[in-house]
């Protein structure tokens, strides 16, 4: 790859010589080459050498030109200065950057971010103490503070592009409350992830050591998944990655915290907690405890999401939904061939001594070995003769009642439904309510149980193709159809879920659930966007109670004991009365001393063997990282927290839970506002996943990675043949030279762009690469302003006054730009006030681009480089430059933290900088009622007008390809009121349109000789140039 600054090609896709094309034909990659194609070849070739001995001549006398330059010293000689694309000066880890240094001649990522994240760190300012020990200018009396926690990300994550958006968003806010002078705290953590945990540290072992977690034994186990967690951040950090060299963070520390570093994420770190330390599981052990006690998590024995692969029950949110709309083969861990997915299977089960029979349709064949009725709608007059008979299993010794309920839809099918309590939910219920027998057919390894008769042991999908195989055999084959269906699948194992009936905890979540939608109806609680307000009131609605049961090791074990004695009537597991809650064995020996008035000598206890769902320590997560249940300082200081920022698809699994659980824990909610960040998919609308090849780790916008890189990355994923082939086409298409290095401000602006409230985010990534030029424009605007004695380092520095006020030299464009500066502020501060992320972004690149560097800048160029400058005009448009700058990049700062420091610190400050903050993200934020006075909207629609005039003559110039850099004269035709404003303006069309001089024409040049041509017309002037 070509070095910054260098303007010589990559010499990849060079066309070959002539031996090498001859090479390739011989080596079998290429058809052989006719004569006529190589005397062409060799013909261009020599074109070729000819063609660059003429470069190497010039480049040649360019070079000795330079040198004699050099030699002759004077006004000729020029010393070069490479550009600077990396941060060089020797600073310490913690140290302030240098910024006496000279200022590279363009925008680099690489040397913009280094150093700064270490010192902010350093200094504390992400921590809410240093407003005590520094109270900033702008504090609120009273006093006001926000609080927020992360969205814990897994500890075995790897950052990707929707922690991306959420760590700029919620890092986007709280930047700016805290320039806002309020006192500021984020939360960061890190969730355990039980099952992804679980399952990353088995592999690992069977990789390694070829062992299980059985052959180690629980205690062992743990101590290697403790292990594998304490070195993580050491195994995962990418040795190339150059975020991670410029935060020095190989000695120690989680990978994932990290990563959320390099986003320039600012909290506090000093907070910072895991959701297995001993105080957060003290406080699951409490929450469990103190729910139990209340009858609000209880034992029960239901249907639960089973994955045979991990033998856990697992949550709703680890189930994917895939949809099939019919017969489909797909790969099940642990069978060697596909299964078939999708395909209605209708068979008859013939009725008892009678040579009737009943047909039944189901798409889990191998179930039937559990149905323990067949169920018919009461008013189906085809089987009303068949109430109360029984059919006969064809292949087990059990007679099955026929059965009627007014769950059945006689239209549907056969208009019979076989009912398998214990594997299928509607049969549940069903069976339930007809009284049924509960027979479990599937194991916990997915085998058939021993209620199966001769298929009993053998995997349940093999069985299903032997059943089809037999039923066909005995004749009660009929048919097979293909059926659109749901099929769910463990996000974690890809093992095809099974209904599976467990004893298991539950939380009871009605109650809490009626307080959490009482909240959001009287607005104590806000929802935002309000567009999900009727998902939260559905869900919660008609929210089940919520199983908590995990059967897994790594995780909190569920600090519940079953009790036994001989001197007490043995219990049964479901049975509540057994069991006692508490932190300790000898805790709970003396509330079961207590519940049965028994010795402790004579009472057993057996700790359940399961942990608690993930969600459940998740879902304390606002209230025990502060130290509940302790009375801790930071407890009464930061809780309840202010916003909860997160994605909508985990409203309902870990939003809705926290709010449930902090009422009823602690009576309060756990924050007053929710804001909802959109889904990011791909720049087609896809949803982001590994098998299209679209997952992009944040870390490769922002230093730049090659295709082929990428395409190594895919190799370590765990994709089948088929998907990788697919996964490795999509990168091809998307990213064919790769992903260009765009910085973590330009990353950051682009997701703050895309961020509509209530729409899911179609990311381009290869757009940040236009804001990464938005950056190089700020950096030009700074260089120039520093250019002209706003630069520290100048020794005739202008020195800024402490607060802004006009001078009375100002011209119409001068206060045009400062009434502009006033609109961008008003457009932040209401954008900040209301999540309205896109209209911040709108707002600060207008300015810049637009209106600050397109027209004022260049506007000013001509009174800044006169040759007998106006004192009086040249400190005016300093002082409006300056107040410019100084706004603009505070206004910046929240999004783009790295450029906007960088650049901050190169402006004056007032008084030589004596009472001035030390960076700016402790420097106050610009207010509306600071610079409200200034806004002029008569001067805007003046400049708007004009500026408007001023495009159709670079659009005439355009349209007939009129590249003269000599200046032309303008003539110009118009009422009285439109002379006047162009009168007004005069010196804002010379330098923006190149033109020279202005006349007004008083008749219409028409008549005249034939030198005038029309240029531009509209209904209030007609423009004219004139030719020579």
């Amino acid at each position: 790859m070509a070095t910054s600054g260098s303007d010589q090609p990559n010499n990849e896709n060079t066309n070959p010589t002539v031996g090498e094309s001859n090479q390739q034909a011989a080596t079998g990659e290429g058809p052989p080459k006719t004569a006529k194609q190589l005397a062409k070849e060799a013909e261009k070739a020599e074109k070729l050498r000819k063609f660059e001995e003429k470069q190497k001549a010039k480049e040649k006398a360019e070079e000795e030109k330079k040198m004699k330059e050099q030699a002759g010293g004077g006004a000729k000689a020029k010393v070069v200065v490479p550009d600077i694309t990396e941060y060089t000066s020797p600073t310490g880890v913690g140290e302030k950057k240098d910024i006496h240094c000279e200022l590279p001649k363009a925008y680099s990522p690489k040397y913009v971010e280094a150093a700064w994240y270490d010192w902010w760190e350093q200094q504390g300012f992400f921590r809410p103490e240093y407003y005590d020990e520094h109270p900033p200018s702008n504090i609120s009396t009273p006093r006001k503070s926000f609080t927020m926690v992360i969205p814990p990300p897994n500890v075995t994550g790897y950052l990707h592009l929707g922690h991306a958006i959420m760590c700029t968003l919620e890092d986007t806010i709280a930047r700016w409350h805290r320039m806002c002078g309020e006192t500021v705290l984020w939360v960061p953590g890190c969730d355990h992830a039980g099952i992804a945990t679980q399952v990353v540290v088995e592999k690992k072992l069977m990789r390694e050591r070829k062992i299980t977690r059985h052959d180690l034994g629980r205690e062992k186990f743990l101590e290697e998944v403790w292990k594998w967690k304490n070195e993580k951040g050491q195994f995962n950090c990418s040795p190339y990655s150059n975020s991670f060299r410029r935060l020095n963070i190989f000695a120690t520390g989680d990978h994932i915290y990290e990563q959320i570093k390099a986003l320039g994420s600012s909290c506090d770190w000093s907070r910072k907690v895991f959701t297995m330390d001993k105080g957060m599981s003290y406080a699951v052990e409490e929450a469990f405890i103190r729910m139990h006690e209340k009858k609000l998590i209880y034992r029960s024995t239901r249907l639960v999401n089973w994955s045979c692969t991990l033998k856990s029950a697992i949550s709703d949110i680890e189930v994917e939904k895939t949809e099939l709309k019919g017969r489909t083969l797909i790969r099940v861990p642990g069978y060697e061939e596909p299964v078939e997915f999708g395909v209605l299977t209708y068979f008859a089960y013939p009725v008892e001594n009678s040579k009737e029979e009943i047909v039944v349709a189901t798409t889990r064949l191998e179930t039937m070995l559990g149905d323990t009725a067949v169920v018919v709608h009461p008013d189906d007059d085809r089987y009303k003769s068949l109430h109360g008979k029984f059919v006969q299993h064809p292949f087990l010794p059990r007679r099955i009642p026929i059965l009627a309920d007014t769950m059945v839809d006689p239209s549907f099918g056969s208009g019979a439904v076989k009912v398998t309590p214990a594997h299928d939910p509607n049969d549940f219920d069903c069976g339930r309510r007809l009284n049924l027998q509960f027979i479990t057919c599937i194991n916990d390894d997915g085998s058939m149980s021993a209620e199966c008769g001769p298929y009993a042991g053998k995997p349940r999908f093999e069985v299903r193709r032997q059943l089809l195989n037999d039923l066909k055999e005995r004749g009660l084959y009929r048919d097979s159809k293909e059926n659109e269906m749901i099929l769910p699948i463990c996000s974690r194992s890809k093992d095809i879920i099974e209904p599976l009936l467990k004893p298991q905890w539950y939380v009871n979540c009605k109650k809490m659930a009626e307080r959490s939608i009482e909240a959001v109806r009287t607005k104590e609680l806000k929802i935002l966007p309000n567009i999900f307000e009727p998902v939260w009131y559905r869900w919660l609605e008609d929210i089940r109670d919520w199983c908590i049961s995990r059967q897994l090791w790594w995780g909190h074990r569920i600090p519940s004991y079953f009790v036994s004695s001989p001197d007490i009537e043995p219990g049964s597991e479901t049975d509540d009365k057994y069991w006692v809650s508490a932190h300790s064995r000898d805790e709970a020996l003396d509330k079961a001393v207590q519940r049965f008035n028994v010795s402790k000598d004579k009472i057993q206890l057996q700790q359940d063997e399961d942990v608690l769902d993930t969600w459940f320590s998740s879902g304390l997560f606002p209230f025990s990282s502060f130290g509940w249940p302790m009375e801790t300082d930071d407890l009464k200081r930061f809780f309840p927290t202010t916003l909860l920022e997160t994605g909508h698809d985990i409203l309902f699994f870990w939003v809705a839970r926290m709010v449930m659980m902090s009422l009823e824990l602690t009576d309060r909610l756990p924050f007053t506002e929710i804001y909802l960040h959109a889904i990011i998919r791909d720049a087609h609308g896809r949803k982001m996943s590994k098998t299209l090849g679209n997952v992009i780790d944040p870390l490769d916008v922002i230093n730049g990675i090659t295709l082929e890189k990428l395409q190594e990355q895919l190799k370590t994923s765990n994709l089948d043949p088929k998907e990788y082939e697919r996964a490795k086409q999509g990168q091809q298409d998307d990213y064919p030279k790769g992903i260009p290095e765009c910085g973590t401000d330009a990353l950051r602006f682009t997701l703050c762009s895309y961020a509509n409230q209530g729409r899911d985010i179609n990311l381009d990534v290869l757009r940040v690469e236009g804001y990464r030029r938005f950056c190089n424009k700020l950096w030009n605007a700074i260089r120039f302003a520093m250019s002209k004695n706003l630069d520290i380092n100048n020794e005739n520095c202008f020195q800024p006054p402490a607060e802004f006020k006009l001078t009375g030299y100002e011209k119409p464009c001068d206060l045009w730009i400062i009434s502009r500066l006033s609109y961008a502020i008003e457009q932040c501060e209401t954008g900040f006030e209301n999540y309205l992320f896109p209209q911040i972004t709108t707002a600060i690149y207008n300015f810049w681009l637009y209106e600050l560097c397109d027209v004022y800048i260049e506007y000013v160029k001509k009174d800044l480089y006169a040759k007998e400058p106006d004192p009086h005009r040249q400190e005016t448009i300093k002082l409006i430059l300056y107040t410019c700058l100084d706004n603009g990049l505070r206004l910046l700062a929240p999004i783009m933290p790295y450029v906007s420091e960088e650049l901050y610190q190169r402006l004056p400050k007032p008084n030589g900088g004596k009472d001035a903050p030390p960076s700016l993200c402790v420097t106050p934020y610009p207010k509306s009622s600071q610079f409200g006075q200034y806004r002029n909207k008569d001067v805007e629609t003046n400049v708007a007008k004009v500026y408007d005039s001023i495009n159709k003559i670079r659009s005439y110039r355009s349209a007939n390809k009129i590249v003269s850099k000599q200046k032309d004269n303008l003539y110009i035709r118009a009422e009285p009121s439109t002379v006047a404003l162009f009168d007004e303006y005069a010196d804002l069309i010379q330098p923006l349109a190149n033109i020279d001089t202005i006349q007004m024409l008083k008749e219409d040049p028409s008549s005249a000789e034939n030198t005038y041509t029309n240029i531009a017309t509209t209904s209030d002037y007609t423009f004219y140039f004139r030719s020579n």
